[in-house]
């Protein structure tokens, strides 16, 4: 491991500290944005059962949450340099627009590939909410107090993504699916309110500087391409198929050619700069290998207790409650040590193995309620370690000009890793299992067929563990790092 340290940039103000009301200006504008951003991906994770059923067409359904995740993924670099160019303030305004539209083209929904689509609507507005979000708290909270804060802000992200599959499971068992995208839009418009009362954000355009757009559509066509290999194949065509290599390789060679153009472009799309400090570079590593582990775990759970054991929306999504626990409590934990120690580049090494070992056990335990409590409560209080340690480490290393593209860097790697691990483990599901047998244990509960997805759904749960342990090794490579 690197013993290579690195500081916060000293042309920022350490010493300066935020007063206790402008933070609560800043939290009353961007609580909201950061809220709709993590519950939108994993809502739908109790509502699929019952979609799946209105609309048919249950093998695609996981496209409900790879569709947003993908659209999301690729719009967070691009969110990142426009605010940095143009104000992140208004930036957020716009992405929180976009989120509200698609919002609206979900509820109103006609079928599986309707909502598909209009989740990658909802993905556009999406992939600024949570970059944006945090470029304008690293805009406004000095580095030295972001660890106290900064666990304000984790609380809220995780309570999002953990509990938006409670909410769902809930609003289905009592109302339609339709309504978990019809709330969105009040919230939405008093978002909106809260942030135009934020001042105007400063702007870092370069002289010259010039969009990429060729970037974008490279990097969208070659996830794009990537994220349909990984869910089809296996389900859809063989791995060691024509199709399946067809799309491997158009993935790989739209992706060098977009790294090639990347590195030569004045002013890329892609934060490449930001990537090649070893730090940057690591954590984004990390956090690719974290959300392809933790969103699997939150989206697939419910599904698997809904589909394998019987269980019902909202008890599934009540099961998840023990997770949001684990990492509020693993949250809330980390700011105050690292607040205490300036170094936020350790405690996501033994929280990351800490939930490796939880999915491990998830992978070979019996689906006992007590047991998947505590095993959530073990996962949760491991994945709890990363996210306010991430935005910290690399806000830290990136330095004020270039906070946006930091923002995105987090993001991106994040949205990726949960778009490649929800849609690796759901491609190992469906392939896994027959459609009969899928069908058999959605609509009638037969035990034969709920064996076979139980048994699949096991694999998927220690596949993942091993990509949670990988990324505590990664966490391990990222250089000391002191606040």
């Amino acid at each position: 491991m690197s013993q290579t340290a690195v500081s916060s940039p000293a042309t920022e103000s350490d010493d300066a500290v935020v007063s206790r009301a402008a933070f609560v200006r800043l939290f009353a504008a961007v609580m909201l944005p950061i809220f709709l951003a993590a519950v939108d991906q994993t809502l739908l994770a109790a509502a699929t059962p019952a979609i799946a059923r209105d609309l048919g067409d249950f093998a695609d359904s996981a496209w409900i949450a790879v569709g947003y995740l993908l659209a999301s993924t690729i719009m967070a670099p691009l969110y990142g340099r426009l605010g940095d160019r143009y104000g992140r303030r208004d930036a957020l305004m716009a992405a929180l627009g976009l989120f509200a539209l698609g919002s609206l083209a979900c509820a109103a929904a006609q079928g599986m590939w309707w909502l598909i689509g209009a989740r990658l609507l909802q993905g556009l507005g999406g992939g600024g909410l949570m970059v944006m979000s945090q470029a304008l708290i690293g805009e406004v909270v000095p580095p030295r107090q972001r660890p106290r804060f900064q666990a304000y802000f984790g609380v809220v992200f995780v309570l999002a993504s953990v509990t938006g599959p409670v909410l769902g499971g809930l609003v289905v068992s009592h109302f339609s699916w339709r309504w978990l995208f019809i709330g969105n839009l009040p919230l939405a418009a008093l978002a909106v309110w809260r942030g135009s009362r934020l001042p105007a954000s400063a702007r870092y355009a370069q002289p010259g500087q010039s969009h990429d757009a060729l970037g974008v559509l490279l990097f969208a066509a070659s996830a794009s391409t990537l994220l349909l290999w990984l869910t089809l194949a296996g389900h859809r065509f063989a791995w060691a198929s024509l199709p399946s290599a067809l799309m491997a390789g158009t993935a790989l060679v739209l992706g060098i050619v977009l790294f090639w153009r990347e590195r030569r472009h004045p002013h890329p799309f892609l934060p490449l700069e930001l990537l090649h400090l070893p730090a940057i570079g690591w954590t984004a590593a990390t956090m690719v290998l974290f959300a392809a582990g933790l969103f699997a775990l939150v989206f697939f759970l419910p599904v698997y207790l809904q589909v394998g054991h019987a269980t019902g929306a909202a008890h599934a999504g009540l099961l998840l409650l023990p997770l949001t626990a684990g990492l509020v409590l693993g949250s809330n934990a980390t700011g105050r040590v690292v607040a205490r120690t300036g170094r936020p580049d350790v405690p996501a090494r033994w929280g990351l193995s800490v939930a490796a070992m939880a999915l491990g056990l998830l992978g070979v335990a019996p689906a006992a309620p007590w047991v998947i409590g505590a095993l959530g409560v073990a996962a949760g209080l491991g994945f709890g370690t990363v996210m306010p340690t991430a935005q910290l480490v690399v806000q830290t290393v990136a330095g004020r000009s270039r906070l946006g593209a930091a923002a995105a860097t987090v993001s991106l790697a994040r949205s990726t890793g949960a778009a490649v691990g929800t849609a690796v483990f759901g491609s190992l599901v469906f392939g896994l299992t027959s459609s009969a047998d899928l069908q058999a244990a959605l609509h009638t509960a037969d035990p034969a067929a709920a064996q076979s997805v139980i048994r699949a759904f096991h694999l998927a749960f220690f596949c993942a563990g091993g990509l949670t342990l990988l990324a505590a090794w990664t966490s391990t490579r990222v250089p000391r790092v002191t606040i």
